[in-house]
């Protein structure tokens, strides 16, 4: 483990403040999904600011992108946490969340005051667009992750599972026996060269930061079954989300709809309406979160749950940033690691095609022209590269006038 001294230089701290500004107009601006928020940063940190250099934030990004949890996130978090210690971790996290997570708030209480003024076909119209989003992703992250027969054979196998078995657990078992088959059958290339991050988190906190990410992993599943208690029945969802989730902000919807829509939580209806708007907002998707703790069927819902679930499913995050960051060095030069997280993405890659077809495209597509519109809208997100926010809005006045003429 490389001492301080081998760090090539430390960068001056910042106020929180002045670091919360910063990412809350990244907040406020960054549309189009992970990928696009990784390079606002990049322009934002690398280019203009040089919080950075080139080097140190691709190792950054090659960090976040092993952990599981939503990359781009994360990599604010480090960022933060790289110049401004905890509180300016806390403040970049506020400053990049907070946008996308009051608006989808404000839109779920909004469904639930006022759905019925809508016009007919508006909400149809966003779980359409969420058709066209997910196989978006679906084919990107394929063409990235699934690149050879065996990882293109775990995808499948891992859709096939968890669509022939659809139970809560099927998605954390077909994780971690994808990533035993990793460990026994690939072999990772050789690592490539790289700088060594300016950790500023010490080796105690990292391990108590670990310690309470598995700690919370195996005890809230107890506790919220040996209690009647919504609250813990939601922070355990939402944490187990957060925690498991390779792959980015998309791979979290076969998750969260297994643990919302299947107990009945959240309506079916309501989670692929949510999910289509969460893309018509700036900054992370897992502020999906917000909308499905404001949507609640039961106690807590509204304002209250919607700062549960969003809390609960970003915890993990910053636990593992901590934890993980003052060993990267070792992990990422350790060849099983490597060879657990290709089979592990490939198998995330499975899991969202089996969210595409359920339940994206059995609720998104009920009539021919309900696929006309998922179909423009593919071809306006891949191939006219529009920004999914007017795709969004397309979509909803699409929906609206099928209704109408329906």
């Amino acid at each position: 483990m490389p001492t301080d001294s081998q760090h090539h230089s430390t960068p001056s701290r910042l106020d929180a403040w002045t670091i919360f500004l910063v990412f809350l107009r990244l907040g406020l601006t960054s549309f189009g999904g992970p990928i696009a928020h990784l390079g606002y940063f990049r322009e934002e940190f690398v280019q203009r600011r040089r919080w950075l250099d080139e080097r140190s934030y691709a190792d950054l990004v090659a960090l976040c992108q092993f952990l599981p949890g939503p990359a781009s996130s994360q990599v604010g978090l480090a960022i933060g946490l790289l110049r401004g210690g905890y509180r300016g971790s806390l403040a970049a996290w506020a400053g990049f969340t907070l946008p996308s997570a009051i608006a989808l708030t404000l839109f779920a209480l909004g469904i639930a005051t006022w759905g019925d003024a809508l016009p007919a076909g508006v909400l149809q119209g966003l779980k359409i667009v969420a058709v066209a989003v997910v196989a978006q992703a679906v084919w990107g992250m394929a063409r990235t992750l699934c690149t050879d027969a065996p990882r293109i054979a775990i995808a499948l196998a891992a859709a096939s599972t968890v669509l022939l078995l659809p139970f809560i657990w099927s998605q954390v078992a077909v994780i971690a026996a994808a990533g035993l088959i990793g460990v026994v059958f690939f072999r990772p290339a050789t690592t490539e060269a790289h700088v060594v991050l300016p950790v500023a988190v010490k080796r105690r906190a990292a391990l108590t930061a670990l310690a309470l990410f598995f700690a919370l992993l195996m005890l809230l599943p107890l506790l919220a079954s040996g209690t009647d208690n919504p609250l813990l029945a939601l922070l355990d969802a939402f944490y187990r989300a957060g925690a498991l989730v390779f792959g980015g902000g998309h791979v979290v919807l076969p998750l969260l709809q297994a643990e919302v829509v299947q107990p009945g939580w959240v309506d079916r209806d309501t989670f692929l309406a949510g999910y289509g708007a969460a893309q018509a907002v700036p900054g992370p998707l897992f502020t999906f979160a917000a909308f499905l703790g404001a949507s609640m069927n039961e106690s807590p819902s509204g304002l209250l749950g919607a700062a549960v679930c969003l809390v609960a499913v970003f915890v993990p995050s910053f636990l593992l940033v901590i934890g993980v960051l003052p060993f990267w060095e070792r992990l990422r030069r350790n060849r099983r690691t490597q060879a657990a997280l290709a089979a592990v993405n490939a198998a995330v890659v499975g899991l969202l095609l089996a969210a595409l077809y359920d339940p994206v495209w059995t609720s998104g597509i009920k009539a021919p022209e309900h696929f006309v519109l998922a179909l423009l809208a593919l071809a306006a997100l891949m191939y006219w590269k529009l920004p999914p926010w007017l795709v969004v809005i397309g979509g909803a006045v699409g929906g609206g006038l099928i209704g109408l003429t329906g």
